[in-house]
C-alpha cells in the first residue's frame, strides 16, 4: 500500500465570507470554521505541507478588495499561519489557475491534495476539477467547506442543496469526499480516503430513483 503524500490547501477563509451576500450558509460557518482550524492543526501536527489562499477581486471590487477588511483571512486561520506555509493570492476560482501551486506541490513530492475552505460552489469545485487534469488525487472535506444560496436566471438552489449535490458529484469521479474526522483517521493511519466512481454512482443513482 502506497502512503498518500498529502498537502492541505486552505482556500479563501476570508472575512467577506462571514457577513454580507457571500456569508457561508451550509454548513454554517459557525460549524465549518472550527472544523477548518482543527484540520489545520492536524495537518501541522502531521508535518504536512500547508498552502493558504486569499482571493482578490482587485482594487475597488465590491468583495475581496485587497485594501478592505473583508480581504483578510479570518483571525482563527491567520493566527495559525507560519513562515512554513505557502501563501498565495489568486484571481480565479481554481487554486491552480495562474499560480505556482502545482509546481510547489511537485517540489514537495505531493500526490494528494486536501481541500478545505470556501466556497463549495466556486473555488472548491473549480480546484477539484482542475486537479484531475494535473494528475493530483483530490480530497474534499464536507464539513470543512461551505456553500451559499444561489439564484439567477437559470434557477434557485439553497445552500444545503448546492453543497450536498456538489459533494455527491465530486465523490462520483473527481475527489474523495469525507468528513474531517474520517480524514484525520486516514492521515494517522497513512491511508487513502475511499471514493466512489462514476459507474458505481450511476448504478446506485438509478436504483434509488427507482425506489423513490
Amino acid at each position: 500500500m502506497t502512503i498518500p503524500r498529502r498537502a492541505l490547501i486552505v482556500i479563501d477563509v476570508q472575512q467577506d465570507y462571514f457577513s454580507g451576500p457571500l456569508e457561508i450558509q451550509h454548513p454554517a460557518h459557525t460549524d465549518s470554521l472550527p472544523t477548518i482550524t482543527r484540520t489545520v492543526d492536524a495537518a501541522a501536527e502531521a508535518g504536512m505541507p500547508i498552502a493558504v489562499f486569499q482571493h482578490t477581486g482587485g482594487e475597488g471590487s465590491p468583495v475581496f478588495d485587497p485594501s478592505q477588511p473583508g480581504f483578510a483571512l479570518h483571525p482563527d486561520v491567520e493566527s495559525r499561519r507560519t513562515s512554513t506555509w505557502k501563501s498565495i493570492v489568486k484571481r480565479f476560482g481554481s487554486v491552480y489557475a495562474d499560480t505556482d501551486l502545482a509546481a510547489w506541490l511537485r517540489e514537495q513530492d505531493v500526490d494528494t491534495v486536501t481541500l478545505v475552505g470556501y466556497m463549495t460552489n466556486n473555488c472548491v469545485l473549480a480546484s477539484a476539477v482542475e486537479g484531475e487534469g494535473l494528475g493530483f488525487t483530490t480530497e474534499v472535506l464536507s464539513d470543512a467547506t461551505g456553500a451559499i444560496n444561489i439564484a439567477n436566471e437559470a434557477g434557485f438552489a439553497t445552500a444545503q442543496t448546492v453543497h450536498e449535490t456538489i459533494m455527491a458529484v465530486l465523490n462520483s469521479n473527481l475527489a474523495a469526499v469525507a468528513t474531517s474526522a474520517a480524514w484525520t483517521e486516514a492521515v494517522s493511519a497513512g491511508e487513502s480516503l475511499p471514493a466512489s466512481d462514476l459507474g458505481t454512482s450511476a448504478v446506485m443513482g438509478a436504483q434509488q430513483a427507482a425506489d423513490a
